[in-house]
């Protein structure tokens, strides 16, 4: 398993960006799928964006299609959420979550369950 640490939440007001990033330990990152999940209080926990391997697969949830991008730089062992155009509804606390993938498979994961390595957290809070 790797250990993953986020970092880059903050306050922003609504119409404004951050960017999320999440380093991995590990010597082996490159081969986990990575995903961005948030959770707001009194919700479940719900997948915002997901990368493969190679950061040649993404996927997007709707709500945040076309406002959030989501890459990784395998050189330095870590993966990004930039996150424009941000609204009220996006406050949460956003998580990384790692899966090791086999072989060269490009498969996306998107539920909760399907990962093995979670971060700790950072919490983006969106002012209107």
């Amino acid at each position: 398993q790797v250990q993953l640490v986020e970092s880059g939440g903050g306050l922003v007001q609504a119409g404004g960006s951050l960017r999320l990033s999440c380093a991995a330990s590990g010597r082996t990152f490159s081969s986990y799928a990575m995903g961005w999940f948030r959770q707001a209080p009194g919700l479940e926990r719900e997948i915002v964006a997901a990368i493969s391997w190679s950061g040649g697969s993404t996927y997007y949830a709707d709500s945040v299609k076309g406002r959030f991008t989501i890459s990784r730089d395998n050189a330095k062992n870590t993966v990004y959420l930039q996150m424009n155009s941000l609204k009220p509804e996006d406050t949460a606390v956003y998580y990384c979550a790692a899966r090791a993938t086999l072989g060269l498979s490009e498969r996306l994961y998107s539920a909760p369950g399907d990962f093995g390595s979670w971060g700790q957290g950072t919490q983006v809070t969106v002012s209107s």
